[in-house]
Protein backbone atom coordinates (compact mmCIF):
# COMPACT_ATOMS: atom_id res chain seq x y z
CA UNK A 1 0.00 0.00 0.00
CA UNK A 2 1.08 3.67 -0.70
CA UNK A 3 1.11 6.17 2.26
CA UNK A 4 -2.60 7.91 1.97
CA UNK A 5 -2.61 11.98 2.40
CA UNK A 6 -5.18 12.98 4.96
CA UNK A 7 -7.73 15.99 4.56
CA UNK A 8 -9.82 18.58 5.97
CA UNK A 9 -12.29 19.58 4.25
CA UNK A 10 -15.35 22.31 4.83
CA UNK A 11 -17.94 20.23 4.24
CA UNK A 12 -20.94 23.35 3.18
CA UNK A 13 -24.61 23.62 4.56
CA UNK A 14 -26.78 20.96 5.32
CA UNK A 15 -27.89 18.88 2.48
CA UNK A 16 -26.40 21.00 0.03
CA UNK A 17 -26.05 18.37 -2.73
CA UNK A 18 -29.38 17.89 -3.31
CA UNK A 19 -30.78 21.35 -3.26
CA UNK A 20 -30.25 22.75 -6.85
CA UNK A 21 -29.88 26.42 -5.88
CA UNK A 22 -27.33 25.41 -2.76
CA UNK A 23 -25.32 22.88 -4.86
CA UNK A 24 -25.15 25.79 -7.93
CA UNK A 25 -23.98 28.58 -5.33
CA UNK A 26 -21.20 25.56 -3.86
CA UNK A 27 -19.69 24.41 -7.12
CA UNK A 28 -16.16 25.25 -6.33
CA UNK A 29 -16.76 23.34 -3.07
CA UNK A 30 -18.01 20.12 -5.30
CA UNK A 31 -15.18 20.15 -7.83
CA UNK A 32 -12.64 20.17 -5.04
CA UNK A 33 -14.57 17.02 -3.41
CA UNK A 34 -14.77 15.77 -7.15
CA UNK A 35 -11.38 16.04 -7.43
CA UNK A 36 -9.70 14.02 -3.88
CA UNK A 37 -10.51 10.65 -5.31
CA UNK A 38 -8.38 12.01 -8.42
CA UNK A 39 -5.34 12.70 -5.79
CA UNK A 40 -5.24 9.73 -4.15
CA UNK A 41 -2.60 7.18 -5.08
CA UNK A 42 -4.35 4.15 -4.34
CA UNK A 43 -8.35 3.34 -4.01
CA UNK A 44 -8.55 3.40 -0.23
CA UNK A 45 -10.27 0.66 1.73
CA UNK A 46 -12.16 2.28 3.80
CA UNK A 47 -12.70 6.38 4.85
CA UNK A 48 -12.51 7.33 8.18
CA UNK A 49 -14.88 10.69 8.81
CA UNK A 50 -13.98 13.16 12.17
CA UNK A 51 -17.01 15.30 11.77
CA UNK A 52 -17.88 18.06 13.40
CA UNK A 53 -21.56 16.80 13.57
CA UNK A 54 -20.72 14.18 15.62
CA UNK A 55 -19.75 14.71 19.70
CA UNK A 56 -19.01 12.50 22.52
CA UNK A 57 -17.97 12.33 26.26
CA UNK A 58 -15.34 9.44 24.93
CA UNK A 59 -13.84 9.04 21.89
CA UNK A 60 -16.58 6.65 19.90
CA UNK A 61 -16.22 4.95 16.92
CA UNK A 62 -19.15 3.96 14.46
CA UNK A 63 -18.86 0.29 14.22
CA UNK A 64 -21.55 -0.95 12.44
CA UNK A 65 -22.07 -2.58 9.22
CA UNK A 66 -24.62 -0.34 7.76
CA UNK A 67 -24.59 2.65 9.42
CA UNK A 68 -28.17 4.65 9.32
CA UNK A 69 -28.88 8.66 8.68
CA UNK A 70 -29.12 11.21 10.89
CA UNK A 71 -30.74 13.89 9.84
CA UNK A 72 -29.15 16.78 11.98
CA UNK A 73 -29.72 19.97 10.40
CA UNK A 74 -32.93 22.17 10.44
CA UNK A 75 -35.65 24.59 8.40
CA UNK A 76 -34.95 22.56 5.00
CA UNK A 77 -37.61 20.89 2.40
CA UNK A 78 -39.42 17.90 3.49
CA UNK A 79 -37.52 15.54 1.66
CA UNK A 80 -34.22 16.62 2.60
CA UNK A 81 -35.50 14.25 5.61
CA UNK A 82 -35.13 10.94 3.12
CA UNK A 83 -31.95 11.53 1.47
CA UNK A 84 -30.38 7.53 1.66
CA UNK A 85 -26.52 7.78 1.43
CA UNK A 86 -26.21 3.16 1.76
CA UNK A 87 -22.19 3.41 1.65
CA UNK A 88 -21.43 0.50 3.62
CA UNK A 89 -19.73 0.59 7.37
CA UNK A 90 -16.54 -0.61 8.33
CA UNK A 91 -16.27 -2.97 11.42
CA UNK A 92 -12.99 -4.20 11.43
CA UNK A 93 -11.12 -0.91 10.35
CA UNK A 94 -13.42 0.21 13.56
CA UNK A 95 -12.32 -2.07 16.36
CA UNK A 96 -8.34 -1.26 14.95
CA UNK A 97 -9.10 2.32 15.72
CA UNK A 98 -10.02 1.36 19.06
CA UNK A 99 -6.96 -0.66 19.13
CA UNK A 100 -4.81 2.04 17.72
CA UNK A 101 -6.22 4.58 20.26
CA UNK A 102 -6.43 2.27 23.51
CA UNK A 103 -2.44 1.45 22.82
CA UNK A 104 -1.75 4.96 22.66
CA UNK A 105 -3.21 5.57 25.86
CA UNK A 106 -6.81 7.15 24.66
CA UNK A 107 -10.07 5.58 25.92
CA UNK A 108 -12.16 5.03 22.82
CA UNK A 109 -14.93 2.78 22.58
CA UNK A 110 -17.20 1.35 19.46
CA UNK A 111 -20.61 2.52 18.57
CA UNK A 112 -22.91 -0.06 16.71
CA UNK A 113 -26.07 2.64 16.22
CA UNK A 114 -24.58 5.69 15.26
CA UNK A 115 -25.06 6.93 11.74
CA UNK A 116 -23.60 9.08 9.41
CA UNK A 117 -24.30 12.74 9.87
CA UNK A 118 -24.59 15.11 7.15
CA UNK A 119 -20.76 16.50 7.81
CA UNK A 120 -20.09 13.01 6.21
CA UNK A 121 -22.71 11.66 3.72
CA UNK A 122 -23.06 15.58 1.76
CA UNK A 123 -19.41 15.62 1.17
CA UNK A 124 -18.83 11.86 0.38
CA UNK A 125 -21.67 11.81 -1.96
CA UNK A 126 -19.98 13.82 -3.99
CA UNK A 127 -16.84 12.24 -3.38
CA UNK A 128 -18.10 8.90 -4.30
CA UNK A 129 -21.74 9.01 -5.62
CA UNK A 130 -22.01 5.22 -5.96
CA UNK A 131 -21.64 4.84 -1.97
CA UNK A 132 -19.77 1.85 -2.79
CA UNK A 133 -16.56 3.12 -0.47
CA UNK A 134 -16.91 1.75 3.21
CA UNK A 135 -17.35 4.53 5.78
CA UNK A 136 -16.54 5.30 9.30
CA UNK A 137 -16.81 7.84 11.84
CA UNK A 138 -15.06 8.71 14.77
CA UNK A 139 -16.40 11.41 17.45
CA UNK A 140 -14.85 14.59 18.28
CA UNK A 141 -14.83 14.21 22.57
CA UNK A 142 -16.29 17.22 24.33
CA UNK A 143 -14.27 19.58 25.37
CA UNK A 144 -12.66 20.10 22.51
CA UNK A 145 -8.87 19.74 23.21
CA UNK A 146 -6.62 20.72 20.70
CA UNK A 147 -3.93 18.42 22.42
CA UNK A 148 -6.57 15.75 22.61
CA UNK A 149 -7.26 15.60 19.26
CA UNK A 150 -3.95 16.25 17.72
CA UNK A 151 -2.94 13.42 19.94
CA UNK A 152 -5.81 11.23 18.34
CA UNK A 153 -4.06 11.74 14.95
CA UNK A 154 -0.78 10.73 15.80
CA UNK A 155 -1.99 7.60 17.40
CA UNK A 156 -4.24 6.87 13.92
CA UNK A 157 -1.42 7.68 11.10
CA UNK A 158 -0.07 4.20 10.85
CA UNK A 159 -3.82 3.54 9.09
CA UNK A 160 -2.64 5.74 5.93
CA UNK A 161 -0.26 2.77 5.72
CA UNK A 162 -3.03 0.19 5.84
CA UNK A 163 -5.77 2.30 3.31
CA UNK A 164 -7.55 3.84 5.49
CA UNK A 165 -8.13 8.00 4.16
CA UNK A 166 -8.86 9.91 7.11
CA UNK A 167 -10.88 12.70 6.49
CA UNK A 168 -11.76 15.93 8.93
CA UNK A 169 -14.82 17.04 8.34
CA UNK A 170 -15.43 20.92 9.17
CA UNK A 171 -15.96 24.20 8.26
CA UNK A 172 -12.71 26.74 8.22
CA UNK A 173 -15.73 29.38 8.95
CA UNK A 174 -18.34 28.31 11.06
CA UNK A 175 -20.68 31.20 13.00
CA UNK A 176 -24.24 30.94 11.69
CA UNK A 177 -24.98 34.14 13.04
CA UNK A 178 -23.42 36.22 11.21
CA UNK A 179 -23.78 35.66 7.57
CA UNK A 180 -23.59 38.01 4.44
CA UNK A 181 -21.65 40.55 3.77
CA UNK A 182 -20.33 41.05 7.32
CA UNK A 183 -18.61 37.33 7.47
CA UNK A 184 -16.23 38.24 4.80
CA UNK A 185 -13.84 40.23 6.40
CA UNK A 186 -13.56 37.85 10.04
CA UNK A 187 -13.77 35.02 7.61
CA UNK A 188 -10.52 36.03 5.56
CA UNK A 189 -8.45 37.16 8.49
CA UNK A 190 -8.93 34.13 10.04
CA UNK A 191 -8.13 32.04 6.87
CA UNK A 192 -4.95 34.12 5.85
CA UNK A 193 -4.05 32.93 9.55
CA UNK A 194 -4.84 29.29 8.90
CA UNK A 195 -3.20 29.44 5.46
CA UNK A 196 0.25 30.71 7.70
CA UNK A 197 0.18 28.50 10.22
CA UNK A 198 -0.84 25.32 8.01
CA UNK A 199 1.94 26.13 5.47
CA UNK A 200 4.37 25.02 8.77
CA UNK A 201 5.22 21.68 9.29
CA UNK A 202 6.05 19.12 12.64
CA UNK A 203 6.06 21.04 16.11
CA UNK A 204 5.77 24.77 14.73
CA UNK A 205 2.31 23.65 13.30
CA UNK A 206 0.99 22.03 16.19
CA UNK A 207 1.64 24.83 18.78
CA UNK A 208 -0.11 27.47 16.83
CA UNK A 209 -2.92 25.35 16.31
CA UNK A 210 -2.89 24.79 20.25
CA UNK A 211 -3.31 28.66 20.09
CA UNK A 212 -6.05 29.14 17.86
CA UNK A 213 -8.16 30.80 19.64
CA UNK A 214 -5.74 33.27 19.77
CA UNK A 215 -6.13 34.09 15.86
CA UNK A 216 -7.56 37.51 14.53
CA UNK A 217 -11.20 37.35 14.36
CA UNK A 218 -11.07 33.51 15.31
CA UNK A 219 -13.68 33.59 18.06
CA UNK A 220 -16.08 35.45 15.38
CA UNK A 221 -15.08 32.32 12.97
CA UNK A 222 -15.63 30.05 15.71
CA UNK A 223 -17.78 30.91 18.34
CA UNK A 224 -17.78 27.15 19.37
CA UNK A 225 -15.02 25.32 17.70
CA UNK A 226 -17.04 22.32 16.46
CA UNK A 227 -16.38 22.69 13.36
CA UNK A 228 -12.42 23.47 13.38
CA UNK A 229 -11.68 20.21 16.05
CA UNK A 230 -11.74 17.78 12.97
CA UNK A 231 -8.60 19.53 11.80
CA UNK A 232 -6.84 18.76 14.36
CA UNK A 233 -6.60 14.61 14.17
CA UNK A 234 -6.27 15.03 10.14
CA UNK A 235 -2.99 17.25 11.40
CA UNK A 236 -2.04 15.07 13.87
CA UNK A 237 -1.98 12.22 11.45
CA UNK A 238 0.03 13.87 8.98
CA UNK A 239 2.22 15.82 11.48
CA UNK A 240 5.49 15.86 9.43
CA UNK A 241 3.65 16.37 6.01
CA UNK A 242 3.19 19.46 3.84
CA UNK A 243 -0.17 21.39 3.03
CA UNK A 244 -1.60 21.92 0.03
CA UNK A 245 -4.87 24.11 0.05
CA UNK A 246 -7.12 21.83 -2.02
CA UNK A 247 -10.32 24.32 -1.72
CA UNK A 248 -10.39 28.33 -2.01
CA UNK A 249 -13.51 30.14 -2.49
CA UNK A 250 -14.23 33.50 -1.43
CA UNK A 251 -17.56 33.70 -1.68
CA UNK A 252 -18.59 30.46 0.25
CA UNK A 253 -22.17 30.29 1.35
CA UNK A 254 -22.74 33.87 -0.32
CA UNK A 255 -19.83 35.64 1.28
CA UNK A 256 -17.18 33.97 3.47
CA UNK A 257 -14.14 32.93 2.58
CA UNK A 258 -13.49 29.23 2.83
CA UNK A 259 -11.13 26.21 2.57
CA UNK A 260 -9.91 22.91 2.89
CA UNK A 261 -6.52 20.79 3.00
CA UNK A 262 -4.74 18.22 2.09
CA UNK A 263 -1.88 16.44 4.68
CA UNK A 264 1.03 14.52 2.37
Amino acid sequence: MSRLPTYFISHGGGPWPWIPEMRAMMSILEQSLVDIPKQLPETPKAILVISGHWEASTFSIMSSAQPPMVYDYYGFPDYTYQIQYQAPGAPEFANRVQELLNTAGINAVTDAHQGFDHGTFAPLYIMYPKADMPIFQLSLKSGYSVEEHLAVGRALQGLRDEGVLIIGSGLSYHNLRLRGPAARDPSSQFDNWLRETLEQTGEARSDRLKHWSGAPSARISHPREDHLIPLMVAVGAAEQDKATRVYFDQNAMGSAVASSYRFG
